[in-house]
């Protein structure tokens, strides 16, 4: 049984985590925290262009522990991501002008199914690990992201609006996901 993977990528303080948590609960699955979180939280904020590197690594190890889980479940056969290695490359790229290659190596060979692309008409939300609250690089990123997307092949949907909306919109991606 092949897991679906969903990638729910965007700009810090989108709603990322949040979708992913409630699109598992909606479809009686599982989802892949964010290891950046733990990482920083743990090493503190002032972290390097190599931290990235072992941030990348250890995501991918998570979500292929969670993929295995859902698999053996043998129900709904869906995963969802928070952050996957084009959100590492941007972040990369962003913050230290390169990107590690393995990071580039596993975009290539790493297989997805669906992404959401979360929009930044969310209001920007405090937290000790967020970099960027203007309104000016939040939407740059939000277009490096879409960029990336629109130059790939893996389906992809825009989420933005209010908290409804936004779970309206990725419930029903999901959905078209899985009736394929």
């Amino acid at each position: 049984m092949n897991v679906k993977r969903v990638v729910v990528i965007g700009p810090e303080s989108t709603g990322k985590s949040s979708l992913c948590a409630l699109l598992a609960k909606n479809f009686n699955s599982s989802w892949c925290p964010e290891y950046a979180r733990e990482y920083l939280t743990l090493n503190g904020k002032a972290y390097q262009y190599n931290d990235l590197l072992k941030i990348a690594k250890t995501q991918l190890i998570l979500e292929d522990g969670f993929a295995e889980e859902v698999k053996q479940r043998k129900k709904n056969p869906v995963l969802f991501v928070d952050t996957d290695m084009y959100v590492m490359k941007v972040w990369c790229e962003y913050v230290f002008h390169q990107c590690h290659k393995f990071i580039l190596e596993q975009i290539s060979e790493r297989k997805y199914d669906l992404y959401l692309l979360c929009d930044v008409d969310l209001p920007w939300v405090q937290d000790e690990l967020r970099e960027y609250p203007e309104d000016g690089p939040r939407k740059e990123l939000f277009q490096i992201y879409k960029d990336l997307l629109v130059n790939q092949s893996v389906p992809w949907v825009i989420i933005r609006g209010g908290f409804e909306e936004r779970e309206r919109t990725a419930i029903e991606a999901v959905k078209q996901l899985l009736q394929q």
